[in-house]
């Protein structure tokens, strides 16, 4: 039996002003809110229990995931407060069975073969070689097992970063790490961090191996997210034809969505009972009931029932002109 742990606590601050209204797990990108695409994700992976971390707007993932993945069997626990992702788990402790773990960071899309992971039986983290490994927990490997995990190290002493994705075979051994670091206050720049738990684990004998996650896509920054949003439709867009309009795929527009006399794509979004008239949007999101009209788009998003207007000039050019509008 098999359990996933999603942590979708976060309040979202570099992904203002849309996360005032809504948890940043549930902002669409490629058709569907982040948290959709991992949920389906685990589905495809015959993961059906699953607990989610929720606090800011947490109401809003409980009624998300209830009404859209009822065969999901979901608990739903509160992280009042953000103290690390190593607290995050701890709060999800008394939703956990005699069960393996599987952890997913709720704000990341990952394109990676689950199944041979769980074939391995034996715990496995999903790493990243990246350049500059500053911002993330990183593993340091010998004879393709881990010998030491360290949280965000300011020397270089490796490259290969953590990217969310955590299998643990050994759950016991994890509650009583995470227990320990909250017993001795074991604290990484002020937050208990799952790293630091891990860590734990190895020096009490628990063996760690990796996977590589090539396609990672973090959604925590709106650039971030126009490029996942990219990704997604370049693997998974509708291609939809709408008569009397230019369609540059892939994009993604929902059956719902009105679009009338406009040029939509390369990767655009246009997400449920939007509506666009006279305009030209590329590479970009639409929200839901959001409206734009006599426009011109490129790496925007538009929020919810947002509505956005613009106008069209009559210019009358002499030769050799330069003409600038802002």
């Amino acid at each position: 039996m098999l359990r996933a742990i999603i942590p979708a606590a976060g309040f979202g601050t570099r992904l203002k002003p849309h996360t005032f209204s809504l948890p940043k797990v549930l902002l669409n990108v490629g058709g569907k809110p982040i948290l959709g695409h991992i949920i389906e994700k685990l589905l495809s992976e015959q993961i059906y229990n699953a607990t989610f971390v929720v606090g800011y707007l947490g109401e809003k993932i409980v009624e998300y995931v209830k009404k859209y993945y009822p065969e999901l069997n979901s608990n739903f626990v509160t992280q009042d407060i953000a103290l690390g992702l190593g607290h995050a788990i701890h709060v999800a402790v008394p939703t956990i069975k005699e069960e393996e773990i599987f952890i997913i960071l709720g704000d990341t899309i990952f394109d990676v073969d689950l199944h041979s992971v769980f074939q391995k039986k034996m715990s496995s983290l999903g790493v990243k070689y990246v350049e500059d490994p500053s911002r993330f927990g990183v593993a340091v490997c010998n004879d393709g097992l881990i010998s030491k995990l360290i949280e965000k190290p300011q020397t270089p002493i490796s490259k290969l970063a953590l990217v969310g994705l955590y299998y643990i075979r050994n759950t016991n051994l994890m509650i009583e790490s995470l227990n320990e670091l909250f017993e001795k206050e074991i604290k990484t720049k002020g937050e208990y961090q799952l790293t630091d738990a891990l860590q734990l684990m190895i020096e009490k004998g628990e063996q760690f191996t990796t996977f590589n996650v090539d396609g990672w896509y973090d959604c925590g920054k709106s650039e971030t997210l126009l490029s996942t949003n990219r990704f997604l439709l370049e693997t998974k867009g509708t291609n939809r034809k709408v008569d009397n309009n230019v369609i540059i795929d892939p994009v993604y527009i929902s059956e719902s969505a009105i679009v009338k006399n406009s040029v939509i794509g390369p990767f655009t979004t246009i997400s449920e009972n939007c509506v666009v008239e006279e305009s030209i949007i590329r590479n970009s999101i639409l929200s839901p009931n959001s409206r734009v009209e006599k426009s011109m788009l490129d790496n925007s998003i538009i929020g919810m029932n947002a509505i956005v207007k613009g106008n069209y000039k009559k210019l009358n050019a002499g030769d050799s002109s330069e003409i600038e509008f802002y």
